[in-house]
């Protein structure tokens, strides 16, 4: 039997289609505020409606598409003051996962972390920012299993859906990037410490320094569409 026959249970596909619709919203292929075109987005992932609907539904539970009576759905666009409250609970949530890992991680845990930083390094030495961020999104969500709390897996899930394409775009600053990779490099040090205090630390002060440098994306964005429609008006002046 060969791979090309075999059907996928419908429930696998609109999960398949989720995860990539998920991967298009936080690399900004789908901008923040754009509506979701169902007929363009089937052609792209080439399935029909049904599961991308269904897909659709899934990331509107996630926080990532907002469903808009008679608009349909579009991609969700955080105003600087849901930006830090939002990011002021992960902040909360990262610190704690980071402390508990610290004092729970087996070594077969921090094993993987440890080899899934590598990669991200190497990712981060040829620039490759879509791999450098599904890594680091992978050594987090390693990093908050190894707490062993599943309340806080789940809270910590639901919240995290919200920042995903904000975190992925704070890494397009150069030197901003840089000091992430070095606070990545003070994670995996307290982990091998076992250092509850240190990890808390290094986690709690990563998520704010995020929070700063989304919140500046954000206000250069507002500055430069202020500046681009006071120019238009302008010109029909």
């Amino acid at each position: 039997m060969t791979a090309d026959i075999i059907a996928i249970p419908r429930a696998a596909l609109h999960e398949q289609v989720a995860h990539r619709l998920r991967q298009m919203l936080v690399e900004n292929r789908i901008p923040p505020g754009a509506k979701l075109n169902e007929r363009e987005l089937s052609g792209v992932l080439n399935v029909s409606r049904t599961p991308l609907r269904e897909a659709i539904k899934m990331l509107a539970a996630e926080g990532l598409v907002e469903l808009l009576p008679n608009r349909g759905a579009i991609a969700v666009q955080l105003t600087e003051l849901d930006v830090r409250n939002t990011f002021e609970v992960m902040a909360g949530l990262e610190a704690q996962s980071g402390e508990l890992a610290a004092q729970r991680i087996t070594d077969g845990e921090l094993a993987e972390i440890k080899a899934m930083h590598y990669e991200m390094l190497a990712a981060y030495t040829r620039q490759d920012l879509p791999a450098y961020y599904r890594l680091n999104a992978a050594i987090h969500n390693a990093i908050n299993m190894a707490a062993k709390n599943p309340v806080l897996t789940l809270t910590y899930s639901q919240v995290n859906a919200r920042l995903q394409a904000l975190r992925f775009r704070s890494n397009q600053d150069g030197e901003k990037w840089k000091a992430a990779v070095k606070e990545h490099e003070q994670m995996i040090s307290a982990l091998t410490a076992r250092d509850a205090v240190a990890m808390r630390a290094v986690l709690m002060s990563h998520l704010i320094n995020k929070r700063d440098v989304v919140i500046d994306q954000l206000r250069a964005i507002t500055t430069t569409a202020t500046t681009a429609t006071t120019a238009t008006a302008s010109l029909k002046a």
